[in-house]
C-alpha cells in the first residue's frame, strides 16, 4: 500500500514543488536581507524541482510591490539556459501580510507554468506558500525541502 508522502501525494492531490536545502534557504535569508521591503527572486530548474534559486533586486524598493530588473531576468535565464535548465517561478516576501498572492500579484502573474513562492515574515518565524496562477485562478500546491 503507497503511503501519502511528497514524494507520493494522494490521488488528485497537486505534486509538491521540490527545494533543496541549501536553495531554500538562500531564499528564505534573501527574503530577511531585504526586510522592510518585499525580496524577490527566480527559482531555476526543471518542472516541480528547483536547482538553485536566484536572488535579484526588487527595483521597486517597495514594501508592498515587486519587479524584477529585465538585465537580471534576462542574465538568469541565459544562465539556466547554458546549465539545461530553465526558470520555473518566481518568489517573493510580504513582510506584514499572509503568504497569499495579491490582486497585484495574479495580475502581474506573467506565466501560469510558473510556480509563485510568498514568503511572510508577518511572525516570528518565515512562511512559504508556492502557488499556480493561471487565468486569474490561484491554487496552492504543496513546498517540500530536502
Amino acid at each position: 500500500m503507497a503511503v501519502d508522502s511528497p514524494a507520493n501525494p494522494p490521488a488528485g492531490a497537486p505534486a509538491p514543488l521540490h527545494f533543496p536545502a541549501g536553495a531554500f534557504a538562500e531564499m528564505i535569508a534573501h527574503a530577511y536581507a531585504g526586510y522592510p521591503l518585499e525580496a524577490c527572486g527566480l527559482l531555476v530548474g526543471k518542472g516541480q524541482r528547483v536547482h538553485r534559486f536566484v536572488p535579484t533586486t526588487n527595483e521597486t524598493a517597495s514594501a508592498r510591490v515587486y519587479a524584477i530588473p529585465g538585465k537580471e531576468m534576462l542574465r538568469a535565464e541565459m544562465a539556466a539556459e547554458d546549465d539545461g535548465l530553465e526558470i520555473i517561478g518566481v518568489f517573493h516576501s510580504h513582510t506584514h501580510s499572509e503568504p497569499y498572492p495579491s490582486p497585484t500579484d495574479v495580475a502581474q502573474a506573467p506565466d501560469p507554468n510558473w510556480h509563485y513562492v510568498i514568503v511572510s515574515l508577518k511572525r516570528e518565524a518565515p512562511e512559504t506558500r508556492s502557488y499556480r496562477i493561471a487565468g486569474g485562478e490561484i491554487a496552492e500546491e504543496p513546498v517540500a525541502v530536502a
